[in-house]
């Protein structure tokens, strides 16, 4: 397996990941979370926290640089996470249902800041997630893989819905329901297999 043209033998250093739980240092500002990707590759603190800085600005966070992970809502240390990851400027994202354990407002608010930091310099991302409307509303192309525990691509489907995108302006589009339909019909079989598995565990 091959990622840019580079073979994947070992941790790749042009990845971010986002997990979906929070990966923050609870000891750690906000700004020290962020700037300890750069900390860790030897750039000079000064630069490190200016360049911190800069990124939590970008999340909607610069006034919140000197708090510490216990003082932020769910939806600010998610932002303080995206920061930690975009600071080291990777060529991928690999983010694994980082939305999840938000309520749908802040989801919403962290889908439409996900499209603007992509629209500024259209990262490769890779989005897993268990939400189709997040899926369409999100991406160029969903794939659907099939229930466990041999999982295989079972549909891809292009996303053809014009950008810059509002999550919730794209959902009142006809072209959004048209397709949601056109690949729930395939999701749906998939899901019921997930649950009789889970049944018969």
């Amino acid at each position: 397996m091959s990622v840019f043209d580079k073979p994947l033998d070992r941790v790749n250093r042009d990845a971010g990941y986002l997990f979906q739980s929070d990966a923050l240092f609870p000891w750690k500002t906000a700004l020290d979370n962020v700037a300890i990707g750069l900390d860790i590759a030897g750039v000079e603190r000064g630069e490190a926290r200016t360049r911190a800085q800069a990124l939590l600005h970008r999340v909607g966070l610069a006034g919140f640089a000197n708090r510490y992970p216990h003082m932020l809502s769910g939806g600010q240390r998610k932002r303080v996470g995206l920061a930690q990851v975009l600071i080291r400027d990777p060529k991928i994202l690999l983010m694994d249902e980082p939305f999840g354990p938000l309520d749908a407002q802040t989801r919403q608010i962290m889908g439409n800041l996900l499209l603007d930091l992509w629209n500024a310099d259209r990262k490769a991302v890779l989005f897993v997630t268990h939400d189709l409307e997040e899926a369409i509303a999100l991406s160029d192309r969903v794939v659907i893989m099939s229930a466990g525990p041999a999982s295989r691509i079972i549909g891809n489907w292009k996303v053809e819905l014009p950008r810059p995108r509002d999550i919730a302006e794209v959902k009142l589009e006809r072209a959004f329901h048209e397709l949601h339909r056109e690949i729930w019909q395939v999701l749906k079989s998939e899901v019921m297999k997930g649950y009789t598995q889970a049944g018969a565990a």
